[in-house]
């Protein structure tokens, strides 16, 4: 049943939904079109229609061949719509789904592609902030590039910043997919640009792996391993590419590439993956049911062996943009670890547990306990000993003193 969107165009069949709204195959003054029409209760946020308003110069004025066009914003009553270049063919999710995962020359021309859009859209002060296969669209007009691949065009530019909204999301809220987060924003820092870069090379990775670097189970782990966890390296991928991916994996922003910079680098590399097929990848671990995080929302994964866990402590990491990366957070690194407000937490020691768990804590006490009972049997002791020798005992030694007794106890 067709639809007006606004006095200029009308929306004819739905093509798709995200979870900002509905995408629809619509019609406009020169031509068909692709029109979004953002949820109801986000049209209702007068806040939020200020905000949308405020946003249209920005992004009507990017125009580049890998950035789907915005022709137009609606506001209308209801409605709230972003009308965009109608592109013919799929999106890259489906793509993956149906494939699981692409020979090397596809995927690394398909993110080139992407980081170009991206350099033109940072260029233009515009951060995307939600960078993944569902956003990146592949032309099937288009002429086949390296590996049998369609240009990829990137979409929803602005969407992720309308939607975040102060007094909307709440401070803990984290926005965008949490497979694609960057560790400074699980940490609260303002999204920049390198946060595009960290989400676009979890694209690659997943393209070339089937799977996202950090992703798998509860959204809390997720969120956690993009904090804590080192990249599993991909076996059989020139050193070249895996370098590219771990700097822009990199848990500090700034060692991150910039856009154009990552677009040269994937076009330059395009000769070396060329006719590679297909990485032969296992699969990483299956997590833990939904049921095991209930006392743990964020907890550490048993049985993982494809990932490596990065100390939050500085100095005690392996990796060299740790250090950095924890002198930008903005909660303090006690906040992620669970410790009291102002304290630093202490490296685990070999083999025993980290000060501070519950387990630790009733060890502690357990110990604690033990040590009160020896000094009260000392007690008793003493006073039986001295009262024999105060009724004429034989025995000349003195009572025994326990050095536990006046030592104060740990503060656990």
């Amino acid at each position: 049943m067709a639809r007006k969107i606004g006095s200029r165009y009308t929306a004819h069949q739905i093509l798709g939904r995200g979870s900002a709204g509905t995408v629809w195959l619509g019609e406009g003054p020169e031509g068909p079109v692709a029109i979004k029409l953002l949820r109801e209760d986000l049209a209702s946020d007068q806040e939020l229609v200020g905000r949308f308003v405020q946003e249209r110069t920005a992004l009507l004025g990017l125009d580049h061949a890998r950035v789907v066009a915005v022709r137009d914003l609606v506001v209308d009553g209801d409605d709230l719509a972003l009308v965009m270049d109608l592109v013919r063919g799929t999106d890259l999710r489906t793509r993956l789904d149906r494939e699981r995962r692409l020979a090397p020359a596809a995927a690394v021309s398909i993110v080139a592609d992407v980081a170009d859009a991206l350099a033109a859209a940072h260029a233009a002060g515009i951060v995307h902030r939600d960078v993944k296969p569902e956003n990146i669209l592949l032309d099937m007009e288009g002429p086949l590039g390296p590996g049998g691949a369609h240009p990829a065009l990137l979409t929803d530019f602005g969407v992720a910043k309308l939607i975040d909204t102060p007094g909307r999301t709440k401070s803990t809220r984290v926005i965008g997919t949490p497979d694609y987060v960057a560790p400074e924003i699980v940490e609260g820092l303002p999204p920049r640009a390198a946060v595009d870069i960290y989400a676009l090379a979890t694209v690659l990775y997943e393209l070339l792996a089937g799977f996202t670097p950090f992703g798998g189970g509860h959204p809390g782990a997720v969120l956690r391993r993009h904090v804590t966890e080192t990249v599993v390296p991909l076996p059989g991928i020139p050193d070249e590419l895996w370098q590219l991916i771990v700097q822009c994996l990199a848990k500090a922003p700034a060692s991150r590439l910039r856009a154009s910079e990552l677009a040269a680098r994937l076009h330059d590399l395009l000769p070396l993956v060329a006719g590679m097929p297909p990485l032969d990848v296992d699969e990483p671990d299956a997590e833990p049911a939904a049921e095991a995080y209930e006392d743990d929302p964020y907890p550490t994964l048993p049985n993982a062996p494809r990932r490596t866990a990065v100390p939050l402590v500085p100095g005690s990491s392996t990796d060299s943009n740790r250090d950095t990366h924890t002198s930008m957070r903005v909660p303090a690194p006690d906040e992620l670890s669970g410790g009291p407000r102002g304290t630093a937490r202490a490296p685990r020691p070999a083999g025993g547990r980290r000060p501070g768990s519950a387990r630790h804590r009733s060890e502690a006490v357990r110990k604690r306990r033990i040590t009160l009972g020896i000094a009260a049997l000392a007690l008793v002791a003493a006073a039986g000993v001295g009262g024999y020798l105060a009724t004429g005992g034989d025995d000349p030694g003195a009572p025994p003193q326990d050095s536990e007794q006046s030592s104060p106890s740990q503060p656990w």
